[in-house]
């Protein structure tokens, strides 16, 4: 994991991991004779062996929420390349209580995202993604394998931001979300709206203070499960396909924001997001088998969950991995985002 913050002259790296192997095809800044040294380290020597005049601060730590604030008032933009959704969220949060930009990119095999979450300025990572996926949804780079050049397009797209943001330039990554997708070598821009509803960066922001991002993220073992979640019963998306053709008597529910309905739908759903999913009970027709979905999953139970507890009397299923798992095995002309 690498998080790189940047100032007028000063660069400090955060890690706290050594060089492997299996690192040196997209983690170009480090060499075999790195093998086995920590990352800040290699890091730290390569960058002054390009450039003997620039400042390098390192922290070898694990970024945590007892140091991501204390870490991020010293800089003037985040740049943010880690690979887990606890780290993601953790670095969006301290961003928008230190009042820094966060610049972003993440990869996935082919496909690549890169934005810059700047909350005083427009949307957060949290306006574009309100949940994390479930726990195992989304592989890692190990797992997942990822190409190395794609790693350095999108990583020299954070660089481009970076500089144009400490020069204070025009044409920021603000509010728009660049996906490139490297297989077939084209780039696609989705257009971001801040949410007012946003926990943390929102009208009326809860989250005040960082959280236990493991937890939240579905790391961590909860204390309890609620009758209704171990209840859950689900459907894969091949199966509702199949049902939707046939004309049996469902509906399906998107839970999502808006801002995700105008990004990938699924045809002949019926968009009422979960902050309003009990509000909006007497939209949904009891005597239809309701299937719920979201982007992967675990906001749909959630929705399952509050309207079962708040009386609703139908069936309700889950769409097991939610619109993700639609575009994969139904409809691969549904965008993923």
């Amino acid at each position: 994991m690498y998080l790189a913050a940047a100032g007028v002259g000063r660069i400090g790296i955060v890690d706290f991991d050594v060089v492997e192997e299996s690192n040196l095809q997209r983690q170009i800044i480090h060499g075999t004779k790195d093998v086995g040294r920590r990352k800040i380290e290699s890091a730290r020597d390569r960058l002054r062996d390009i450039n003997p005049y620039i400042e390098i601060e390192t922290h070898e730590a694990r970024l945590t929420s007892e140091n991501a604030l204390r870490l991020f008032r010293n800089y003037d933009v985040i740049v943010d390349g880690t690979d887990n959704f606890p780290t993601r969220y953790l670095v969006n949060d301290a961003c928008v209580l230190t009042g820094k930009p966060n610049v972003y990119g993440s990869i996935f095999r082919f496909e690549g995202q890169a934005s810059v979450f700047w909350a005083e300025k427009g949307a957060c990572y949290r306006c574009l993604y309100p949940e994390p996926p479930p726990p195992g949804l989304v592989a890692s780079c190990a797992e997942g394998g990822v190409p190395g050049e794609l790693r350095g397009i999108i990583g020299a797209i954070q660089a481009n931001e970076t500089i144009k943001i400490l020069l204070g330039a025009e044409g920021v990554l603000i509010n728009r979300l660049l996906l490139f997708d490297a297989w077939q070598l084209k780039f696609r821009e989705l257009k971001l709206q801040k949410d007012p509803a946003c926990p943390v960066c929102g009208d009326n922001p809860t989250l005040k203070e960082l959280i236990d991002y493991e937890e939240f993220c579905g790391l961590r073992a909860q204390p309890s499960t609620t009758v209704e979640q171990q209840k859950l019963e689900e459907i894969g998306a091949l199966e509702l396909s199949q049902r939707l053709r046939r004309g049996d008597n469902i509906q399906v529910i998107d839970v999502r924001e808006p801002h995700e309905y105008q990004i990938a739908r699924i045809p002949e759903t019926k968009l009422i997001p979960l902050a309003h999913v009990v509000s909006r009970m007497n939209e949904i027709d009891p005597t239809k088998e309701t299937i719920v979905h979201c982007k992967a999953g675990a906001r749909s139970a959630k929705a399952i969950d509050a309207l079962k507890r708040a009386g609703f009397q139908g069936k309700l299923i889950n769409l097991r991995g939610g619109i993700t798992a639609w575009s994969d095995e139904v409809d691969p002309r549904v965008p993923k985002y």
